[in-house]
């Protein structure tokens, strides 16, 4: 993990310092847990810079956010957290802008779309650290059987899955929307059919004609054709929908990234198309981002911001998107990976980078109001339930924690 460092004098005779790092953990095993990434990241920092100490503690997805939040209330915000959001802490000022920390090379080497997201009012907060798109997998075998050709459309989508039901599939099409990763599998679709939760002039639009068209159709033409399987999307988390892809249950769904390596375990010979869109492919794909942030409360900025030139140097970026099979946060590593045989893989999730659109992460709200499209967007598609009542319920309650937000 050598690279060449911004050398701002840290680290070169001055006071020691230690930087604490609150970090999230991409592995899934003790074998390849973020730690060890991490520990040998902040080994080879240290050993440039001697008078600097970099303390990482991992901890899993479903702690990290709230250890973070449990330090920042008991007043002992680490120096930097990588974790799912960032505005709420950038709205109480609690954050360094990126601006404050980075070295210009460094943060103008961000993808655009990343940086953007990280932006609260213009100014951005949020540094991105790990990105990943979404495409369409499906399954190949049962596609032959069928006797079918990867869908483009909506149409060549519910066309499929009604051959794929015919052959006995048991989910033709795998659609989770339930409270696990619902706001994913949804802003997808909201996307593929020219909707998405913002209007065009940045406010939430969750109940938009198009978005009301887009799930009238799922429930209409999927759901109400019973070609989503026998749990009700409501109901059906990611994880169930990706052990069901991996045992051969599924006819197509929407993946990232992870998915390949656990079909590949399995021995199930799939294959990966963009997002079927209404009347085509879909001009636009579900992007996310994992964020690092930085807190002011230790007053360590020009630290902080010498060990993240170190942390964003493509070798050290590359290193991390090939352990965990995710995308290049940086202009510069994202070609050297378009371009190498060893990341050919990932590459259909490169090219949809630059048609993504990533969750609105940077108004406050939005935990709000993930939350809630996590409990209720399953009803959407409900028999007795009417999308459009749903989605103006949903768009209430956007509203509402906005204007909290506002206020707050």
């Amino acid at each position: 993990m050598t690279a060449v460092l911004a050398g701002c004098g840290v680290g070169t005779g001055s006071d020691a310092v230690t930087l604490r790092l609150v970090a999230a953990d991409y592995g899934d095993s003790g074998s390849n847990s973020s730690q060890r990434y991490w520990d040998a990241l902040a080994e080879a920092y240290e050993a440039r810079h001697p008078d600097v100490t970099v303390d990482v503690t991992v901890h899993s997805w479903s702690d990290v956010d709230r250890e973070v939040r449990e330090l920042v209330d008991a007043g002992r915000a680490p120096d930097m957290a990588q974790i799912g959001s960032y505005a709420d802490y950038a709205a109480k000022d609690l954050l360094y802008r990126a601006d404050d920390l980075l070295s210009i090379p460094t943060q103008a080497n961000f993808v655009s779309q990343l940086a953007t997201a990280g932006q609260v009012k213009g100014v951005q907060y949020g540094l991105p650290f790990a990105a990943s798109t979404r495409v369409l997998f499906y399954n190949k075998t049962l596609f032959a059987k069928a006797g079918i050709t990867p869908p483009e459309s909506w149409e060549d989508l519910a066309e499929a899955a009604r051959a794929l039901k015919a052959q006995g599939v048991k989910y033709p099409y795998a659609l989770p929307l339930g409270p696990e990763e619902a706001q994913a599998e949804t802003m997808q679709w909201l996307l593929s059919g020219g909707g998405g939760y913002l209007d065009t002039v940045g406010t939430y639009g969750l109940d938009s004609a198009r978005n009301v068209d887009t799930f009238t159709w799922l429930k209409d033409e999927l759901v109400g054709k019973e070609l989503t399987g026998p749990v009700a999307p409501g109901k059906l988390n990611r994880a169930a929908a990706f052990a069901a892809f991996t045992a051969g249950d599924v006819g197509m769904l929407n993946g990232h990234p992870s998915l390949m390596k656990a079909a590949e375990k399995k021995g199930v010979k799939f294959g990966m198309v963009p997002t079927p869109g209404v009347d085509g492919q879909s001009r636009s794909t579900l992007g996310v981002a994992d964020w690092m942030t930085a807190f002011k409360k230790n007053g360590h900025q020009e630290a902080v911001g010498d060990f993240l030139d170190f942390v964003y140097d493509d070798e050290n970026v590359l290193d991390f998107s090939r352990r965990y099979d995710l995308l290049p946060v940086t202009t510069s590593a994202s070609g050297t990976m378009g371009a190498a045989e060893q990341d050919k893989d990932l590459k259909p999730f490169l090219d949809q980078m630059p048609l993504s659109e990533l969750y609105p992460v940077g108004e406050t709200s939005w935990a709000a109001v993930a939350a809630q499209l996590k409990k209720r967007i399953g009803r959407a598609v409900a028999p007795g339930d009417d999308p459009e009542t749903v989605l103006a319920q949903l768009q209430s309650t956007a509203l509402r924690a906005e204007n909290a937000a506002s206020a707050g």
